[in-house]
């Protein structure tokens, strides 16, 4: 995990486009989700932390977006996934 914070956004640009980070989440939430989520751009920089992979996000305790993660999500909801 990934907090942006802690990250210049040169380096962090760097990252996202070299494939180490594919997710982002919401420390305060406990949410994660894709990169390109509506939702997610929208949360203050402060909450916002990154993640390699949807298990990595899951194992720090994260839920699926409901927003751009919708199968996944349900999948959460009705109790089928996690860690």
């Amino acid at each position: 995990m990934i907090e942006h914070i802690k990250v210049d956004d040169k380096h962090l640009r760097s990252m996202i486009h070299s494939g180490l980070i594919r997710f982002g989440g919401n420390v305060k939430l406990k949410i994660y989700g894709m990169l390109n989520c509506s939702s997610g751009k929208r949360m203050k920089t402060e909450y916002r932390v990154f993640f390699n992979s949807a298990d990595e996000a899951r194992k720090a305790g994260y839920r699926p977006c409901g927003n751009c993660l919708r199968k996944e999500y349900k999948l959460w909801k009705n109790g089928f996934i996690w860690k």
